[in-house]
Parts: structure tokens; sequence; C-alpha cells
């Protein structure tokens, strides 16, 4: 069985939408991890659903899958990253958080997406962990919920520095919020460190909802095209293929759109060839 590949649109922001499918297609990906964001599909511009339903023309034209991805910097506010959060002290502000998670939800329906994958946030200075924990319960639990009326897959990405930072958390989380699957940044292991990325995948394979395999330096949270930080691809891809996951594997490379003529159909070549040596092996 041959692992199948996407390529997260925040690495293509140079590119119009249209175009980066497209050279997703050309290259052989077999799908796109779509964020939702102020140039790629923007969920608060004008006549979405008309352009939802015309991206799932294209990328059924294309034989593209999708997952959809919900961490754009700026879409909910221009001055504060990644904010506002489910776990934030202003109830109206979790309540736009969840808004637009319930509207990437929507969008996943009808593109007929693999999964939506979002994250905990990072708690506000002062805020008590006990009380945002219980708020993320709240949250979660009312996105899962959302997510099952419209047949979605959802699943937490544990990121480090959040309050859900890594697969632990999420298992505790989990544990709170039946139905919920993990995103899985294998990456992301090698910045906590609790878990290798190999282990991770076999450890909870039965919760994968969502996988991407950027590589990462040991200790740096930092998205890196393969080869260039710590990954064991052959041991990742190699745990992945034998556990029999069968969704799609997806690249995240944010801070690499001014090379992505030369990084998408080269991040699939080694990818490819780690794979083909894990099997040869």
């Amino acid at each position: 069985m041959m692992l199948r590949y996407a390529y997260n649109t925040n690495g293509l922001t140079s590119h119009r939408l249209d175009d980066a499918v497209a050279l997703l297609a050309d290259c052989g990906y077999d799908g796109v991890a779509l964020t939702l964001d102020v140039g790629h599909l923007d969920p608060f511009a004008p006549d979405l659903a008309a352009r939802v339903t015309a991206l799932r023309r294209r990328l059924d034209g294309l034989g593209l899958g999708s997952v959809v991805e919900t961490g754009a910097r700026f879409v909910l506010d221009p001055r504060r990253k990644h904010r506002p959060t489910l776990i934030d002290a202003d109830g109206e502000d979790r309540a736009r958080r969840l808004a637009f998670l319930s509207t990437c939800i929507d969008v996943a329906a009808e593109l007929g997406s693999e999964a939506v994958s979002f994250w905990a946030g990072v708690p506000e200075p002062g805020q008590d962990d006990g009380a945002c924990w219980d708020r993320l319960v709240d949250g979660v639990g009312a996105v899962v919920a959302y997510g099952q009326e419209r047949g979605v897959t959802c699943a937490v990405e544990p990121e480090p520095g959040m309050l859900v930072g890594d697969c632990d958390d999420w298992a505790r989380l989990a544990a709170a919020v039946p139905g919920l699957t993990l995103a899985l940044d294998t990456g992301h292991c090698l910045v906590d460190g609790r878990w290798e990325p190999d282990a991770a995948v076999r450890e909870f394979a039965a919760s994968l909802g969502a996988v991407s395999i950027a590589d990462m330096p040991r200790g740096i949270h930092e998205h890196r095209a393969p080869g260039e930080g710590d990954m064991d691809f052959p041991a990742v891809l190699g745990a992945l293929t034998d556990v029999g996951y069968q969704g799609l594997v997806s690249l995240e490379l944010s801070r690499d759109a001014h090379r992505a003529d030369t990084l998408v159909p080269d991040a699939l070549a080694a990818v490819r060839a780690a794979e083909s040596e894990r099997v040869a092996a």
C-alpha cells in the first residue's frame, strides 16, 4: 500500500488557489490540505457557498482529495495572531472561534473532506489552566457534536506551547470528548520530545483523523522541507504503512511559499523516496 500525500495551502500563499491545486495535481499529489484564510477560500468573503461548490468541482476534476485546516494566523483578528481561541476568557471571543470552526466543518462537508483539523490555543497571561481546560472541553465538545451532525471527522492537533501541546494532552482531552480524533503532526513530536514520531503513529493509530509530516529540527518548532530537519522519514512512513493508515498525509511548509515552484515537487519526491527506501529495507 502506498501512502497518499497532500500539501498545505499555507505554503502556497503566493499562488492563487486555482493555480495551487493545479500545481499539486500536476506534481502527483493525491490531495490538498486547505487552510481557509484571507487569500485562499476566505470564509468571510461573499458567496462562500458558490466558491466552495466551484472548488469541489475543481478538486473532483483534478482527482484531489482534501482535509480542511483552520490555523490561519489572522483570519479572525488582524491584530492578534491565532486569536481568539476556544479557551479565551471572553465568551464572545470563544463564540467567534466556534462559529469559524463550524463554518470550516460546513466547507468540509460540501467538499467531502476527510477531516477538519484544529488546535486548542495558548492561555492568555494570568489565565487559570483549569478554567481554560474546562472551556476547551466545552468548546471541543460543541465542535465534535456539530461535525457529527454534518458527517465530518474533527481532529485536534497538539501544538507545542498550546494547552494541548502533545499526544498525552490530546489523550486527556479525548477521554472527555467522545468522538474526537487526533491530528498528528509528527514533526511536533520532535519538538516536545515525549513521543518519537513513529512511536506516536503506532500508539495512536486507532485515533488518527489527520496526519502531517513536516520535517523539524529536534527541539525547535520550525517547519522545514524533508531532509532539512531531524525526522526519520522511512521510520515514520513505515509506521503509517504498517498501521494501515489510509488518509492523506500532509506536508505543511508555511514559511516556504517563495520557493513553492520547486519545493512542491521536490518534497513529494523526497517522501516517495523515503517510502521506497523503507519498503526496500
